[in-house]
């Protein structure tokens, strides 16, 4: 019984790197892009639940812990008069591949991509705890959303949810300032 699980685990850790390495060959990522980036692999969750449509009126997904705090943040939020939605959640790993594709055909080269969007497995949107951050009055995925009220209430006030913003300015991942990402983390035990 352990060993069938353990060889389930492993196959599914083989095929996900099997995924990877097709989706960046598809894309021209280079083969050490694991080793050259500095961010984490993010491996998608085996559970993921129904979250209230998004700003576009798009189904998403997060894990259910990460679901549960998100709607405490919201909650909180409103209370004390601030709107803030959801942009983006969940991401698999095709959708991200072809996040990228779409941007290559627009004639961006694979570097310029690459400091904005994270390649397929090593999205936080993979996990189901990122989610991009809107207000009414800005617009979507820009960094004018720093210069909100929500934003401030955001920095202020999502620690005490577990969310913390991924990407602030000269992150250590080299990914452009995103003041709308924000990813749930569970507290340490």
């Amino acid at each position: 019984m352990q060993i069938s699980g353990l060889r389930q685990r492993l196959n599914k850790s083989d095929e996900f790197h099997l995924q990877l390495r097709q989706l960046h060959a598809a894309l021209g990522i280079s083969e050490d892009y694991a080793s050259q980036c500095k961010l984490p692999l993010c491996p998608e969750p085996d559970s993921l639940v129904d979250t209230e449509l998004d700003f576009y009126q798009r189904p998403q997904k997060l894990t259910q812990a990460a679901f549960d705090a998100w709607t405490a943040m919201k909650t909180a939020a409103t209370e004390q008069g601030f709107s803030l939605f959801l942009i983006s959640a969940f991401r698999g790993l095709q959708y991200q591949h072809d996040l990228i594709a779409r941007k290559l055909q627009n004639g961006q080269t694979i570097e310029q991509i690459l400091v904005v969007n994270a390649a397929p497995g090593f999205s936080q949107h993979h996990t189901g705890c990122a989610v991009d951050v809107g207000t009414l009055g800005c617009d979507a995925l820009t960094i004018e959303f720093e210069n909100t009220d929500v934003f401030q209430w955001l920095k202020e006030n999502a620690g005490s949810f577990d969310f913390y913003m991924s990407y602030p300015r000269n992150n250590a991942y080299g990914i452009d300032y995103e003041p709308w990402h924000w990813c749930f983390q569970r507290p340490s035990q």
